[in-house]
């Protein structure tokens, strides 16, 4: 007899004096948790294959069915919870490795919850965004050191190449293959239209998309994948990337099952191969193997694109940002612990790297100490949730931020976290053709426009408020933040005092 040493984490709970038995909860899941009992004329439910996606909730036309959390607990105490003794039955019942997406579930600081902004009030007058001129516009790249004129006195452009954004968001990194055609095609067009980038991730980049060329920012990893000429030089930026906060030092892997199609063809390999990506770059090995890779992907582009190496938040990681800043590198990506994931190592997702703000605060702040801080741009990322998140962020240094998760759940994802199965229902962490069309790109599109359209409406009012009408007079500008039940290490270290002071 096999016995399952672990209850199902969630339960289906079905009204059936509203059940209607129109199937519709059967077609709709991918995991086959609903199923028809032909002999009793009910639908019945598999609570053991359900992961909390809710799409049989949104589709349900009478309302009579609800997910709800287990309430079964295991033997537990303060050391051994129910969670970690049933990643242990799964473990010994496997012998594998816990894999999770999405960002750390575990109840580690959230910083930026525990920072307050100041506002304008009868000495320094807040501004009316509505009626009043506010810069959202950045521009993200190396800026010189002084002006330059000719002998008419005129102004000589002697900017680096930049990227341009009518606000400081930008869509984080994800491949295609970990999530759809369909969602990167959303992120895309709203990137467009909102005169912004999206990060095409480590899997190349379709060719339907390269007319989206001026929007996109094309990533060099350690695997390649998809890397050639043509690819370099069709979008806006290039970016390294060394390492993602939700699994620093540790490589990418997309399974061999989500390797078909057209995303066998844009990554360069073959049909149901797994995309395994090393965990160093076995080209780089110093600040100066960095360097060479810098300037070679410089010469291929002509030097007309900005280069960004995006690295993980980790304990030395203004030391790290000292070195890159000197690599030749455009811009730095810092992405935080608390980032999504399609798929990482459970343990390493939610006990390595540290918070965005800390690691931001502290690259900014050694910078400036060392007189190079114009040499970069920063971005910061892991887990930037709303526009007040983007505001703090950039008062602590950034010049712009990455989000990936935000815009995911605008497209319709529920956290179910199971993306690294490819089953996703809402059509967008998979690459099963029926599943992906649920995702209508002209909407998710709108959905994405909508939510960044609103995120900057709050951040001009929020800046008014402070009486700073642009983002290049907020980047840095820690005065306008106030820590609350934080101890003195943590302020000293975020660059800001208590609030009260």
């Amino acid at each position: 007899m096999n016995i399952r040493y672990v209850y199902p984490e969630y339960e289906v709970v079905r009204n059936q004096s509203r059940c209607i038995t129109c199937r519709i909860c059967e077609q709709q899941c991918s995991n086959s948790v609903h199923s028809y009992d032909k002999d009793a004329n009910i639908m019945v439910a598999d609570d053991e294959k359900c992961v909390n996606c809710q799409r049989c909730v949104a589709l349900c036309p009478t309302r009579a069915l609800k997910v709800v959390k287990s309430d079964c607990r295991l033997s537990e105490n303060a050391n051994w919870s129910d969670k970690t003794i049933k990643e242990i039955y799964k473990q010994a019942e496997s012998g594998g490795v816990l894999l999770s997406s999405m960002g750390t579930p575990k109840n580690y600081p959230v910083y930026f919850d525990k920072i307050l902004i100041n506002a304008s009030q009868v000495t320094n007058p807040s501004i009316d965004p509505l009626r009043e001129p506010m810069e959202t516009k950045v521009f993200l790249g190396k800026k010189p050191s002084f002006a330059e004129r000719d002998e008419n006195g005129n102004l000589i452009n002697n900017l680096p190449p930049q990227i341009e954004l009518s606000l400081p968001v930008m869509f984080s990194a994800m491949s295609y293959g970990s999530i759809s055609y369909n969602a990167h095609k959303s992120l895309a067009m709203a990137a467009e239209e909102l005169g912004i980038c999206y990060n095409t991730g480590e899997g190349g980049l379709h060719e339907d998309f390269y007319a989206y060329g001026k929007n996109t920012i094309v990533q060099v990893a350690s695997g390649r994948f998809g890397v050639h000429e043509n690819y370099l030089n069709a979008g806006a930026a290039i970016e390294i990337k060394i390492g993602q906060g939700a699994k620093p030092g540790i490589g990418g892997h997309l399974p061999g099952t989500k390797i078909v199609g057209d995303v066998s063809k844009t990554r360069m390999i073959p049909e149901g191969s797994d995309a395994i990506s090393p965990a160093p770059h076995h080209d780089i090995y110093s600040i100066e193997d960095l360097r060479q890779l810098v300037y070679s992907l410089k010469e291929t582009t002509e030097y007309k694109k900005p280069i960004i190496v995006k690295v993980a938040a980790v304990h030395n990681i203004a030391a790290i940002a000292s070195g890159i800043a000197r690599s030749g590198a455009d811009i730095i990506a810092i992405d935080g612990f608390r980032g999504g994931t399609g798929a990482a190592p459970t343990r390493i997702r939610d006990n390595v790297g540290i918070p965005i703000e800390l690691a931001l605060a502290s690259v900014d702040s050694r910078l400036r100490d060392e007189g190079i801080r114009n040499n970069v741009s920063l971005i910061a990322g892991g887990s930037i949730r709303s526009a007040a998140d983007v505001v703090k962020a950039i008062a602590l240094g950034a010049d712009a931020c990455y989000c990936a998760t935000a815009p995911l759940l605008a497209l319709g994802c529920h956290l179910c976290g199971s993306c690294q199965t490819g089953k996703c229902n809402w059509g967008i962490a998979t690459q099963n053709p029926e599943l992906v069309a649920r995702l209508d790109p002209q909407t998710g599109s709108k959905r994405l426009v909508n939510l960044m359209n609103a995120w900057k409406r709050e951040i001009k009012e929020m800046m008014g408020g402070m009486g700073i009408n642009s983002i290049e007079a907020l980047r840095g500008n820690r005065l306008m933040l106030r820590g609350i039940g934080l101890n003195e290490k943590e302020l000293e270290i975020l660059g800001i005092s208590h609030a009260g002071q």
